[in-house]
């Protein structure tokens, strides 16, 4: 079995960018810049052969490249139950059809579907039973997140592994995407 998800990478700037507004939260186990990404599809513990389908259906998509940018931050539960805070992702016509493609190459690799909604989002911290006052403040302090647009070329297949430390990720394949004329 082996752990994994497509993503996009972040760009070190925007990811240093986000690092630096890590505080607030006692407790938070922020996440360094080398695991901040965008998930497009979680795929989870599933089998080797399995895993092989889901890259040659992921290996399959082809989309133009497209810019995306950040934009606000908020948190995944509520109250003393929440989960993690994000940056969230601006709306972007090309990521949804992107994770949309990722979602049926899923499904046509023999996954189950996600019945989640899908949120885009670089998840900051996670939490383990947090002030929720804190916790609402740190989204406060950074609701007018901005970034400047940055480049999606590519998207990738990352394995994820538990360590003491919090989960590590290993990417896995590269898929690059059309360049635009």
């Amino acid at each position: 079995m082996i752990r994994l998800f497509a993503a996009i990478a972040i760009p070190f700037e925007i990811a240093e960018a986000l690092t630096r507004r890590q505080q607030g939260i006692p407790g938070a186990r922020w996440r360094p810049t080398e695991a901040m990404h965008i998930t497009l599809r979680f795929a989870g513990d599933i089998a080797e052969t399995l895993a092989d389908d889901f890259d040659a259906a992921l290996s399959a998509i082809s989309i133009d490249a497209f810019d995306i940018a950040l934009s606000g931050a908020g948190a995944f539960g509520e109250g003393a139950d929440i989960r993690a805070v994000w940056a969230g992702v601006a709306e972007s016509a090309p990521l949804r059809r992107l994770a949309s493609r990722c979602e049926s190459a899923a499904r046509g690799a023999g996954l189950k579907p996600d019945t989640r909604t899908w949120r885009p989002h670089i998840t900051l911290a996670y939490l383990n039973r947090p002030d929720p006052a804190r916790v609402a403040a740190c989204i406060q302090g950074h609701n007018l997140l901005k970034s400047p647009p940055f480049p999606v070329t590519a998207f990738g297949l990352y394995s994820s592994w538990r360590t003491d430390h919090g989960s590590t990720y290993h990417l896995e394949c590269t898929y690059p995407l059309t360049r635009r004329s």
